[in-house]
């Protein structure tokens, strides 16, 4: 069964909160996607982790640009799969694929948004009716992610 995490952003932006989560990916060898739900929300988090913090570097690419297939974090406003990644990342309120093509697939979304959190709700009901181990971690007051399901 694919493990599924729910991350609920209540601190911080999300562009904030997913350039360390995508470091860990990479630092464990894990090819990623991120499933934003629009082509400009992928150009803007495209840009962003360019420049998110001066001295780091996260190897990455967007599904618009070359060679989609060789990135080891790949970001795209669809449902496909070009880089052959097990980790899934959807964010925005992104609808998934078939999430039993991955080992791990990780839901943030923002606390403060109705229409992302009543669909965090429903995707956390649907796939725990389908059986897959769920996490559910949520921020505290100082940004660190606790685990609470």
């Amino acid at each position: 069964m694919t493990e599924v995490l729910f991350y609920h952003l209540t601190e911080s932006k999300l562009e904030d909160a997913l350039p360390a989560l995508l470091e860990k990916s990479v630092e464990r060898g894990w090819r990623v996607v991120v499933q934003t739900s629009e082509p400009p929300r992928r150009d803007f988090l495209d840009a962003h982790l360019w420049t998110y913090r001066e001295d780091s570097f996260l190897p990455h690419g967007s599904d618009a640009g070359v060679m989609a297939e060789a990135q080891p974090i790949l970001l795209t406003a669809g449902s496909d799969n070009p880089n052959g990644a097990k980790v899934r990342f959807l964010v925005d309120g992104a609808e998934p694929p078939p999430v039993s093509d991955y080992e791990r697939v990780v839901f943030m979304f923002d606390g403060y948004d109705p229409v992302q959190l009543e669909n965090a709700r429903a995707q956390w009901k649907r796939l725990k009716g389908e059986g897959h181990a769920l996490t559910y971690w949520q921020q505290s007051e100082d940004g660190r992610w606790v685990k609470k399901a």
